[in-house]
């Protein structure tokens, strides 16, 4: 059995579960071994219970740096039957953080690059240091960030993606911030307090309010407006009528935590 530590270990703390990048030597370059490395993870984490909510960060210097040199390297000399099978994994690996069914939040720290801000686009709540540099680089290698664009269209809307994502410059935690890229900025000493912050936020609300929240917000992604507004009162009426929302209505009388606060 080998020794090495995993691409993406997880460290279990009560109802909050922190998922790694663990590639520090290559400031945690994305490949499709830490992405395969990463829907393992959220696959698991899906499936249990005990974990309410999800913090998103990376060990070493870096958040994410972006694509691995190696693999872009590769990639030239790919056929295009390689290419297109390794885009469709990378792809499915940022959807499957993109459809988690609880609340994630990224840590962003020194490098945010490509697909690094593709991550953090795809989470729900992004909370940077003041010291981290972020980029859509992609172009000045010659190619385009494809997979991360619907997150980051979604995100920035298309007035900032369309700039960042064609100039391919970097640009400091203010910007990001100013552009809706991320949505707190705090000195590095601070960032992971910020964090603990958020994830305390978080687990006030019911889990399977949250869930359903989720799905609403990709729902509006997805339909037209009348089909999302169609939807509304349906959903709306199967949780108020979950125990869940009975429990909450009913502690908030009573003056108490809900059950799922008290666990």
């Amino acid at each position: 059995m080998s020794n090495e530590p995993s691409l993406i270990p997880i460290e279990r703390q009560g109802p909050l579960a922190r998922v790694w990048f663990h590639r520090p030597e290559v400031h945690n370059a994305l490949n499709a071994e830490l992405g395969a490395a990463l829907i393992a993870a959220l696959r698991e984490l899906a499936h249990d219970d005990n974990v309410r909510c999800v913090v998103l960060g990376g060990h070493g210097p870096s958040f994410c740096a972006g694509a691995d040199i190696g693999a872009m390297k590769a990639s030239a000399t790919a056929t295009f039957e390689a290419n297109l099978a390794e885009a469709e994994s990378l792809g499915g690996m940022f959807a499957a953080l993109a459809d988690f069914p609880k609340p994630v939040v990224a840590r962003l720290h020194g490098g945010v690059y490509g697909g690094g801000v593709g991550f953090a686009c795809a989470c729900d709540i992004a909370v940077a240091s003041d010291d981290a540099k972020f980029g859509l680089t992609e172009v000045r290698l010659g190619i385009l960030p494809g997979l991360i664009s619907p997150y980051v269209i979604r995100r920035l809307g298309d007035r900032f993606a369309r700039e960042y994502m064609l100039t391919g410059e970097r640009f400091d935690a203010a910007t990001a911030l100013r552009i809706g890229l991320v949505h707190h900025v705090v000195p590095a000493a601070e960032l992971d307090a910020k964090i603990d912050e958020r994830v305390g936020e978080l687990l006030k609300g019911g889990p399977q309010a949250q869930k359903r929240v989720k799905m609403l917000l990709e729902l509006w992604s997805d339909t037209a407006w009348e089909e999302y507004r169609a939807a509304l009162p349906r959903t709306l009426a199967e949780v108020r009528s979950g125990d869940e929302a009975r429990d909450g209505l009913e502690a908030f009388f009573e003056k108490r935590k809900p059950r799922w606060m008290q666990d």
